[in-house]
């Protein structure tokens, strides 16, 4: 038996996920202009400087996802295969970095549970972000053993995709969390 390999009902579910991923958050941004604009302030923090960091290396991981994308279309598995790592390695820094803006945060008195719910705001979305990290690192594990075993190009190149569709918009996801965060300070 012939094994058919359809990406199109799978590519479905990942951009399902992404919408309402994107609802969610655009639920909580809606959340958060409501409450502050019923109490007349924002969180009122400067952000940790981990954040503006944390920020730069999501963009370079995106950018090393492209390359890796761009290497499995030239069919350099090797060029790819390092792309992903530096992908990965790049995506637990991001992770690092939002530890320490949240201890950097704690440092100053802007804790998790405490009286002001804009800074509580702080830690649930860019908690809920790192969750998102955290299945992307596992979408772009799964497009990095893919490329280590002998599976048909399609579906490492579906892997790649996938990986590709989910990391992207978590890296713009976080850049709009991080400037809506500035801005409504």
């Amino acid at each position: 038996m012939q094994d058919t390999f359809d990406p199109k009902p799978r590519k479905f579910i990942v951009w399902l996920f992404v919408v309402s991923s994107t609802i969610m958050f655009g639920g909580f941004t809606s959340y958060y202009l409501v409450f502050a604009a019923s109490k007349g302030k924002g969180h009122g923090l400067v952000l940790p400087d981990a954040f503006i960091y944390s920020s730069l290396v999501i963009l370079a991981s995106s950018i090393t996802l492209v390359l890796a994308s761009r290497a499995l279309k030239k069919l350099n598995f090797s060029l790819q295969r390092n792309m992903l790592w530096i992908t990965v390695i790049l995506a637990v820094a991001f992770g690092v970095m939002q530890f320490n803006a949240w201890g950097s945060m704690v440092r100053t008195g802007a804790t998790l549970v405490g009286n002001n719910a804009a800074i509580s705001f702080i830690y649930v979305v860019s908690g809920m972000h790192l969750l998102h990290i955290i299945a992307g690192v596992g979408l772009i594990i799964s497009a990095l053993a893919g490329s280590y075993k002998s599976l048909p190009v399609a579906k490492v190149q579906y892997r790649m995709e996938i990986a590709s569709i989910f990391w992207h918009f978590i890296d713009i996801l976080w850049i709009y969390l991080y400037v809506f965060l500035l801005l409504n300070r």
